[in-house]
């Protein structure tokens, strides 16, 4: 038996699914390596957005009062945005592509054809979603810093929180997609996420809804948006556990759901 077979051998299962995931993104990759302008081109709307608020509307509004002191609304927006970056891209790949591998493409009967499990794919496609939306996210914050926008060092924390973000919008999305029959399905995506974009204290501090808090608080982007608004702001509290934890359920659950969704309609 050869060195490598025998320490392939000794390996824990758990750390050769992950070695099996990793094969999922690496074809990702390749296959965006040929296509670049897909992946540039998620990273340009909430960039828009950005830069016409420090442009135009921010010098209308003027400063806030958020978290007990005075804050540029270019200042408050920001992370949100970034948030929302980390969120388009992971829900991108984990939707649509994923879709069309699962339907049309008929990628993952190949893929199972070999040592690959469902919990693989699962775990390699939404790898790989988490991977643009941390690639998009970290040029979002390079954008802040490069404008200002940062009010604390502490930003850098943002990178693995979008990466969180992605991981929670990437596995709920993929379990969802392996509901979905047709493209009109896909209605409902927009249909979700562009209430979500609009009205998770993107915009607008949490008390400016009033008595409608508690629906802001659902939305899994509220949660993350103000994860990394307390990284951009340095301003940590104990509402931090309940943010991750909330984050970290969509997470395992998504994941769950889309391995026995996938098992489901492959391996029966």
């Amino acid at each position: 038996m050869s060195e490598t077979a025998l320490v392939w051998r000794v390996v824990p299962p758990s750390m050769r699914a992950t070695h099996r995931s990793l094969r999922l993104i690496e074809r990702s990759i390749t296959v965006y390596r040929r296509t670049p302008m897909v992946l540039i081109s998620g990273f340009f709307e909430p960039l828009f957005y950005l830069f016409s608020i420090r442009v135009g509307f921010g010098a209308l509004v003027g400063d806030i009062e958020f978290a007990g002191r005075s804050l540029g609304y270019a200042e408050f927006v920001a992370p949100a945005l970034m948030a929302s970056a980390a969120m388009n891209g992971a829900i991108f790949d984990s939707t649509m592509n994923i879709f069309f591998k699962l339907k049309y493409e008929r990628v993952y009967e190949a893929v199972l054809a070999t040592p690959v499990s469902s919990t693989d794919v699962a775990a390699g496609e939404i790898g790989w979603a988490v991977l643009r939306g941390f690639i998009y996210s970290t040029s979002f914050m390079v954008c802040i810093v490069a404008l200002g926008m940062a009010e604390s060092g502490w930003i850098i924390l943002s990178l693995p929180i979008c990466m969180l973000i992605g991981f929670a919008f990437s596995a709920a999305g993929m379990a969802f997609t392996t509901f979905m029959r047709s493209w009109n399905d896909f209605e409902w995506v927009q249909a979700v996420t562009m209430p979500m974009f609009l009205f998770s204290a993107t915009f607008y501090p949490l008390s400016s809804y009033g008595d409608w808090g508690w629906v802001v608080q659902i939305s899994p982007l509220y949660h993350g948006a103000a994860l990394v608004r307390m990284a951009s702001l340095g301003d940590a509290s104990w509402g931090v556990v309940v943010h991750v934890g909330y984050l970290l359920v969509l997470s395992v659950g998504g994941l769950v759901v889309a391995a026995r969704r996938i098992d489901k309609l492959l391996l029966k």
